[in-house]
């Protein structure tokens, strides 16, 4: 099984899938990720999938589950560079990742956590 590295960049843990999701590498980067976000207190979390061509509907239902993990842990998660093709296929899984934020690609991924970061600091 191969593990998803997940590195630290400040307050932001960034995450690049490049290899095919298979069912256990998907709930070991569920698990790798709690704990991160755990011990790292990090406010966002940005899982890059341009990488990925296909999804399975276990996979979609895993970065909806991860999204919400991390929600309860207080970072916010954002999914960069979905594929045309996994967006049509999530869709036709019936898979809407509600409460999963998306950008096109990191840079607007980045701003959008940025601005997340911004609004958390203005409610307080």
């Amino acid at each position: 099984m191969n593990r998803i590295p997940i590195l630290r960049m400040g307050d932001i843990l960034l995450v690049t899938i490049q290899v095919d999701m298979e069912d256990q590498t998907a709930l070991a980067l569920q698990d790798d990720l709690a704990s991160r976000i755990s011990d790292t207190s990090a406010r966002g979390v940005l899982i890059d999938i341009s990488a990925l061509e296909i999804v399975d509907s276990f996979v979609g239902r895993m970065l909806a589950s991860i999204s919400g993990i991390a929600r309860i842990l207080d970072a916010t998660t954002v999914v960069v560079g979905m594929q045309p093709a996994v967006a049509i296929t999530l869709v036709e899984l019936g898979l809407s990742l509600t409460g999963v934020r998306t950008a096109l690609n990191v840079e607007r991924g980045m701003d959008l956590l940025a601005s997340a970061r911004r609004g958390r600091a203005l409610a307080r």
